[in-house]
């Protein structure tokens, strides 16, 4: 079964969290997709720190995830699961952000499991079936 990371899932994985570094060591990379709204997230979130040790190093972590893991193809069938989701929530009146409902439409449109701790929106979302590694 193939695993999507969202935004606070590679973030564990960045800062060293030992539960979610096991798990992803568990499991055969090929098996193991990142979105770009989360590599755009991250970027985003990168950028705005102060310059720090800190922040050095939690960009090389960024780095070697990001060279390790593969991408998550946006394409057509995302982008379809992607209008579903968001029309879904907004007649439901529960909409979330556009990037957690891009990152949600990866994982249902190929048919994978999203690795997410944000539970309480993509519970959301009709069929999404999530996993939470901050868990232990």
């Amino acid at each position: 079964m193939i695993r999507v990371l969202d935004t606070n899932a590679f973030s564990a994985l960045m800062r060293g969290e030992s539960g979610a570094v096991q798990r992803l060591t568990s499991l055969p990379r090929d098996r193991v997709l990142v979105p770009q709204p989360v590599v755009a997230e991250l970027a985003y979130g990168l950028e705005r720190l102060p310059s720090s040790r800190r922040k050095t190093a939690l960009e090389a972590r960024f780095e070697l995830l990001a060279r390790e893991l593969r991408r998550a193809t946006w394409d057509d069938a995302v982008s379809r699961s992607f209008g579903r989701v968001k029309a879904q929530l907004e007649r439901k009146g529960t909409p979330i952000e556009d990037f957690d409902a891009a990152i949600a439409a990866h994982a249902l449109a190929v048919d994978g499991i999203l690795i997410t701790a944000n539970l309480r929106h993509m519970g959301r979302i009709t069929g999404l079936r999530t996993e939470d590694w901050s868990e232990t």
